[in-house]
């Protein structure tokens, strides 16, 4: 009977269920399928041989499958041939729910802080006829105590099965085809607009616009902010406090919001494992001219976390005329090459020279140059390719690959189809676009891309357009000026977790904060449009995921395992840290268990690392339960807020304590005043090294940028070498206990109206004061208002790492 089970009871229902499944098609919107371990559902690597309705899509690997067999065969063997006939379809459904792809929502699990049920919600009909034909399998299905206690009563055991949403009890969900028709698909609202989500890798970056991974095993991510900074993430997400590369006494950029300068590419060589060489790109002023510079860097032979600062070597220097159209893509092709994706010089309409920098063949702006940096230790930095399309143009410069480009924004490489290879080395491009359109081109050899003459499909220079000789290659899609304004490329999707995405193009749009998506038809070879949108509803109820993100897209990126990234920020400026690293997910479908795993190599680590903590939530959805308010200290604000006006301090600031206070607590009135009852407050003469903490929120007086009164004015403090030390010294001063977080990068706002007071301070934390403290002098600083510190004060012993 183990190789012939009889199925009567509801399971017809089941073994009718077709369920739709997949690759690459998009679906009107609405079920949330989830499984209990909170994930989407997937398609097992192996046919399953037991729950065999679940075996195209669903909750269930093949060792679960087998799992759940031993446990059927386990309950079944206690019952005789009448028993079993009667019982064992009823059984097997019910453990086989396990392996449904809505099987969080059967067994109320959309909750993890909620207790898993035993036995799967059901339909009102079904559980009855469940308790009158095989109530007595309910001890050996279940061990919870309440079905225990009614397993008797009917009524109230079917009431205790039913489910809040009714719309998922079993089997009736099998039958309604709002939950079952599109299963497995990327759902889609009735616009078309794909519904995805996203997963946040990391925040409080200074416009982060490159994100590289060196291709070494470590699985390490690189953060590159538009100051000149570097930032080394590890596979768990935790940032080195110290940074990979920090040149942003070199790099030209300002804080103006828009400035296109500044620190604008990075890549690792191929062959990084073994050569230890990067390269970035980045804007300089020499004398009085602006230029972009491309060098050559080596990781540190004594930490590979950090890079080598008088490794520099420039590889190549190229005049900007303006300070626009940067460029700043570098990246190596499939062919070991290296590419250089130059602006066309800035200004408007590329006027310079008769056809413009884009046009012509003998500038290197307004290009793709490919050179070969291999075996540079001796001899040029850098040689020609041989097979360079231009090489015998002797108008030409030899580095060009391809011209006609306005200011490439962002580029990559295709990994190929993970099975066929299919599309393997294709280089896409978003070309930011002038007055009307922006496109996305694929980079072909010694191609035109058309700039001045076109943008987008359109002529925007008739003159040049009108030429036979153009010879331009078309965008395979372009967008107008109503969708964006400023095209971020992306990349297309090879990742290994959501097999539903493969294939797709993914990228933005800066401006209007637009993500869009392009999917080749394999028949046609032309494109079809997507636009993406942020699962609506239940679609991104899964822990860890969100449904929002800042505007400004900036960048994207892949990590070491070809999962999909983006970069966006919520002020468009070098200084401000309201950058976050998103993760593209597909709620609908992933990769079986154990199918993506990878082990990273180990990274030997020498700075200390900041534990990451996400800040983005999800939006659009009541959470489960709610916190209940924290009580407020009776009557603190009163004191507090007179005392502010009588030292007419800024809103948000913090009053300075006598730096003799000796309280443990945080300083509160106790008790209250008596009817009719004056207050006296005693107002703390202004001394040498008193501190103040300004721009908290209202009412958070326990945190702000760090403000020093020194020689009858108040200054800042710069954060170089801030650490949990010197803002212990703040905090007790306060007279808080201890930090529990020192605040760098201008946290908490920058004082620009300040001077900068103190640089380089370093405490062991024992002091009384930071002037007590080494530093390097009161009013000397290399530093910037970005960089001013912070702290956050409490009384707890948990030292947030952020």
């Amino acid at each position: 009977m183990r190789q012939c089970v009889r199925v009567p009871g509801g399971l017809g229902v089941l073994w009718a269920l077709t369920v739709c499944v997949l690759v690459l098609c998009v679906a009107p919107a609405a079920p949330h399928p989830q499984c209990l371990d909170f994930k989407p559902p997937f398609r097992p690597l192996r046919e399953l041989q037991f729950c065999v309705m679940y075996k195209e899509f669903g909750c269930c690997d093949y060792e679960k499958d087998q799992q759940l067999m031993a446990k059927y065969y386990r309950i079944m063997d206690n019952f005789d041939y009448y028993g079993y006939a009667n019982c064992a379809g009823f059984v097997l459904e019910m453990i086989c729910q396990e392996c449904s792809p809505f099987a969080a929502h059967l067994f109320d699990a959309e909750d993890p802080t909620t207790p898993i049920r035993t036995i799967p919600g059901l339909c009102p009909d079904y559980c009855s006829q469940f308790w009158n034909k095989c109530r007595s399998t309910i001890p050996l299905l279940s061990d919870d105590p309440h079905i225990a206690k009614v397993k008797e009563d009917q009524t109230r055991l079917c009431r205790y099965l039913e489910l809040d949403d009714a719309d998922y009890c079993y089997p009736h969900l099998l039958s309604d085809q709002k939950l079952t028709l599109n299963l497995g698909r990327v759902q889609s609202d009735v616009d078309g607009c794909l519904q995805l989500c996203l997963e946040e890798v990391a925040n409080g970056l200074r416009n982060p616009l490159a994100m590289v991974h060196a291709n070494d095993g470590t699985h390490r991510f690189f953060v590159a902010e538009q100051v000149g900074l570097v930032w080394t993430y590890l596979p768990d997400r935790s940032k080195l406090e110290k940074p990979f590369l920090n040149i942003t006494k070199a790099v030209l950029t300002s804080s103006w919001e828009g400035d296109e300068r500044g620190f604008l590419g990075l890549t690792f060589h191929p062959k990084h494992k073994y050569n230890r060489k990067l390269y970035v790109y980045y804007s300089v002023e020499v004398g009085f001219d602006e230029r972009i510079r491309i060098s050559e860097f080596h990781v540190s032979a004594h930490d590979m976390n950090v890079v080598d600062h008088a490794s520099e070597r420039v590889i190549l220097e190229i005049d900007e005329p303006a300070s626009n159209h940067n460029g700043g893509q570098l990246l190596f092709a499939d062919d070991g090459y290296l590419y250089v994706f130059t602006g066309d010089g800035g200004m408007a309409g590329d006027p310079f020279g008769k056809y413009g920098n884009a046009q012509n063949k003998s500038a290197l702006l307004g290009k793709v140059l490919r050179i070969d940096v291999d075996d540079n230790n001796r001899g040029p930095l850098y040689r020609i390719p041989p097979d360079n399309p231009f090489v015998h143009d002797r108008g030409a410069r030899p580095e060009v690959y391809a011209y006609g480009v306005r200011n490439m924004w962002r580029c990559s490489v295709d990994r190929g189809d993970p099975r066929t290879k299919e599309g393997k080395g294709r280089i896409f491009c978003g070309d930011v676009g002038q007055n009307k359109f922006e496109e996305i081109d694929i980079i072909e050899k010694g191609r035109n891309f058309g700039w001045r003459a076109k943008e987008g499909f359109s002529c925007y220079d008739k003159k040049l357009c009108a030429n036979s000789s153009l010879d331009d290659v078309l965008p395979i899609y372009a967008y107008p000026h109503k969708m964006g304004k400023s095209v971020t490329g992306g990349y297309v999707y090879r990742g290994c977790e959501y097999p539903n995405m493969n294939g797709m193009y993914i990228f933005g749009d800066f401006m209007s904060g637009r993500l869009m998506s392009l999917q080749e038809d394999r028949n046609t070879g032309k494109w079809k449009y997507n636009e993406v949108c942020m699962g609506k509803g239940m679609t991104c109820a899964f822990p860890g995921l969100i449904n929002n993100y800042h505007q400004y897209i900036i960048s994207f990126a892949e990590d070491e395992a070809g999962e999909l990234y983006f970069m966006s920020t919520g002020v468009p400026s070098a200084t401000s840290p309201s950058g976050v690293v998103y993760k593209v997910v597909d709620p609908s479908r992933r990769a079986p268990p154990r199918q993506c795993h990878y082990d990273p190599l180990p990274v030997r680590v020498k700075s200390n690392l900041i534990k990451f903590v996400p800040q983005e939530t999800l939006t659009g959805l009541e959470p489960p339960h709610k916190a209940k308010p924290e009580p407020q200290p009776t009557d603190s604000s009163d004191w507090l807020q007179e005392l502010i006006d009588r030292l007419g301090l800024p809103d948000g600031a913090t009053p300075p304590l006598p730096t003799t206070t000796t309280t443990t607590k945080p300083p509160r009135r106790k008790g209250r005043r008596r009817k009719g009852q004056t207050r006296t407050v005693s107002v703390p003469e202004l001394q040498n090294g008193m501190v103040r903490l300004v721009g908290g929120e209202k009412g958070q007086s326990d945190r702000g940028r760090v403000e020093i009164y020194v020689n009858g004015e108040w200054g800042t403090v710069c954060d170089d070498l801030w650490n949990i030390n010197n803002a212990e010294v703040v905090c007790r001063q306060l007279g808080f206990t201890r930090a529990l977080k020192a605040a760098k990068n201008s946290e908490f706002g920058e004082g620009k109206d300040l001077r900068i007071l103190l640089d380089d301070v370093q405490c062991d934390g024992t002091e009384s004061g930071l002037l007590d403290c080494q530093h390097a002098g009161v009013g000397t600083n290399n530093c910037a208002h970005y960089e001013d510190a912070g702290v956050i004060c409490g009384t707890s012993d948990h030292i947030i790492e952020v």
